[in-house]
């Protein structure tokens, strides 16, 4: 016999300003196995879970049903509660009152009744669940990291010295990402490549990570705690264990006139080449495009001159297959290029260009050693124009977001300006300003009152270029004047932050959820930033939306506490609620017939074949199989299953059934 026992949550008043709780409790209490029946203003508080914990032991009771707010923030800590009580967590159910019905209906008795209706179905469901065991699967106290950057490069420092083994894989020839790129950071303006070449050089010289560059994950296979990863390993056309970096190779290279990707185009390298001076590794690769002997098999000049012969024009890419137990996305993000928008001119006007070129300029390291030099005649621009928000929160270009760095990096643009240039003139057109960090908003302040840029609130609507000078129009939303025409020498667009490329390519391969915009999708906004709908793949910095520096390494670090959270233990415990095929006794074995409707359809790849092999091992019959480790719940492999073979534990036909029936009819 069912004893039920039931917990109705004013949650505050939340759910109690438009439900009669206390009238849901006693209409509850008179349904046939209801044993106990309580409201509560807070359940989820300690005294509340006591309560459960109470009932369960004093009334006996063979399952509970707590009505509250979403099961996903709080059923496992009611199930926690039954555990502790002696009662199966899984004889555990949530109503969902709040999302379901207080927040979406007002006051009256008809949401009152729709609450009740609510609670009787899962109190019907709860009557036919099992007493379910979790799954236990080993883990590889192995981690992967996708991305070099700096978020990147902090997660897998962190995981490594918790003791595990990291892999980290860079697309491009040296880890650093867009940090490496920088002249200064805000708000303290030191130097980029002061803070971040110590922590890349620990990275390559660290026991536990081993680091792969110019390299991609290609495959993904498995499940949290045992993945299996094929990384394609670009050929560089170089030995690395003979190469020793000297450097020879990049300096005889006749074709030197190609434009770096690291400069972004406003300096040039040749076809062999280092990225940049401080690059991890500092080992150059064989650009093959542009080199002269993939396109005319003549040339050779990098083999003649190498001292220890490390040139390896034959060298295939390789395949690295790893097992491992959990990844740490960490890919970053770009940022529009001027050509993206035609009202600026369209990237035909060489002098109109993005932060990360403006950056390179300002760069010691850079192609002007640091000299602010327009790209058109290398000279110094005596007027600067700085558009904030290009592209963002544009809704015309199909960016609406707000990319959160822009404000930031264009005070420090103006003020590095100002500090190379002292005579000139820098001007920041801005929707509005949005410095929230620590020191953010100071530092915007010392841009205007120090360093004397003048901030002019406006929309820039048109660039154009008469006489060597851009004239921007702009319109003063601030005083509301009418649109006037001002003369630079130079522009200076921060265009939006959008996702790396190749991002949406990324997630499908790891089967992780992405936004419109390309971005990963994290598993829950508030209570699980870094964990994404995929089960042992995290998230890390600029992939997720853009971050700046600081955030980027917070974020890595929670990642890498996440990592190091499940690497603690020897196996790790799943929730059963996952797909069966059913099972049978000779001569059918299963009502399966074998149609595999189910296998292609499957976003986990859980469901496997089976052989059913006689006595003298002839194969009887072919069936579906699930695999506990992938399977996630999802229940797609049911909806396509034409014998009914297939269901899911916790949410099985006679339980949804139930919950209908008990909508019609009170039991």
């Amino acid at each position: 016999m069912a004893r039920i026992g039931v917990f109705i949550c004013h949650c505050g008043e939340n759910i109690s300003a438009t439900v009669d709780v206390v009238k849901v409790a006693e209409e509850i209490g008179k349904l046939k196995g209801v044993a106990h029946s309580v409201e509560y203003k807070y359940m989820c508080s300690d005294p509340g879970q006591n309560l459960v914990i109470e009932a369960i032991k004093e009334k006996k009771l063979t399952g509970v049903v707590v009505a509250a707010c979403s099961p996903r923030m709080h059923e496992p800590t009611f199930r926690k509660a039954c555990e502790n009580a002696g009662l199966n967590p899984f004889l555990c159910e949530m109503a969902n009152l709040r999302e379901h019905c207080s927040w979406v209906h007002e006051r009256n008795d008809t949401t009152t009744e729709k609450a009740i209706d609510i609670v009787r179905t899962l109190v019907a469901k709860v009557q036919r669940n099992a007493a379910l065991q979790p799954i236990k699967v080993p883990v590889t106290k192995k981690a992967l990291v996708i991305g070099g950057g700096v978020a990147g490069i902090q997660a897998a420092l962190d995981i490594a010295n918790c003791g595990h083994k990291v892999i980290l894989v860079e697309r491009s020839p040296s880890i650093g990402g867009h940090m490496a790129q920088l002249s200064e950071t805000f708000p303290t303006l030191d130097c980029s490549q002061c803070i971040l070449t110590p922590r890349m050089v620990e990275v390559a010289q660290h026991p536990n990570i081993t680091l792969y560059t110019y390299a991609e994950v290609e495959g993904l296979e498995g499940f949290i705690g045992n993945f299996k990863v094929k990384i394609r390993k670009k050929s560089k056309s170089l030995d690395e264990k003979l190469c020793t970096g000297c450097g020879l190779c990049t300096t005889k290279c006749p074709q030197k006139k190609i434009p770096s990707e690291f400069e972004q185009g406003l300096g040039l390298r040749r076809a062999i080449y280092v990225p940049f001076p401080q690059a991890v590794p500092n080992k150059p690769v064989i650009d093959k495009e542009n080199c002269t002997y993939y396109k005319t098999g003549k040339c050779k000049v990098c083999e003649v001159v190498c001292p220890t012969k490390a040139i390896r024009f034959d060298q295939p890419d390789e395949i690295i297959e790893e097992s491992i137990g959990a990844i740490v996305l960490a890919t970053g993000f770009e940022v529009k290029r001027s050509d993206f928008f035609p009202e600026y001119g369209h990237g035909k006007y060489k002098d109109v260009i993005d932060g990360l070129q403006f950056e390179r300029l300002a760069s010691a390291s850079g192609p002007t050693q640091g000299v602010i030099r327009r790209p058109s005649d290398n000279e110094i621009p005596k007027r600067i124009a700085f558009i904030a928000c290009a592209g963002s929160r544009d809704p015309a270009k199909g960016i609406e977001y707000c990319s959160r760095i822009c404000c930031m990096y264009t005070a420090k643009h103006a003020m590095l300006y100002k500090h190379k240039v002292h005579e000139g003139d820098a001007y920041v057109y801005y929707m509005d300003i949005r410095a929230a960090g620590k020191n953010y908003e100071e530092f915007v302040r010392r841009a205007i009152e120090e360093d004397h840029v003048h901030y002019v609130r406006s929309r820039v609507s048109t660039i154009i270029e008469r006489n060597g000078k851009y004239i921007l129009k702009v319109a003063d939303t601030l005083l509301g004047a009418q649109p006037q025409e001002v003369e630079f020498d130079m522009v200076v667009l921060a265009t939006a932050g959008i996702a790396s490329p190749g991002a949406e390519n990324l997630a499908q391969t790891l089967h992780v959820s992405y936004d419109q915009h390309k971005f990963f999708a994290e598993a829950h906004p508030k209570l699980r930033p870094v964990e994404t709908n995929t089960a042992g793949i995290f998230l890390a910095g600029a992939c997720q939306t853009t971050r700046d520096i600081p955030d980027s390494v917070s974020m890595a670090s929670g990642a890498a506490v996440k990592v190091a959270g499940l690497f603690s233990q020897t196996e790790l415990t799943r929730d059963p609620l996952i797909a069966q095929v059913n099972r049978l006794g000779p001569p059918l074995y299963s009502t399966c017939v074998g149609c595999f409707m189910c296998q292609p359809v499957c976003p986990y790849q859980a469901i496997e074949r089976e052989e059913i092999k006689s006595r003298d091992g002839k194969v009887i019959k072919v069936l579906a199989k699930i695999n506990e480790g992938l399977c996630q719940g999802c229940g797609t492999c049911i909806a396509l299953c034409r014998s009914k073979s297939i269901d899911i534990h916790g949410y099985t036909n006679q339980q949804v059934y139930s919950e209908v029936v008990a909508l019609f009819n009170e039991f």
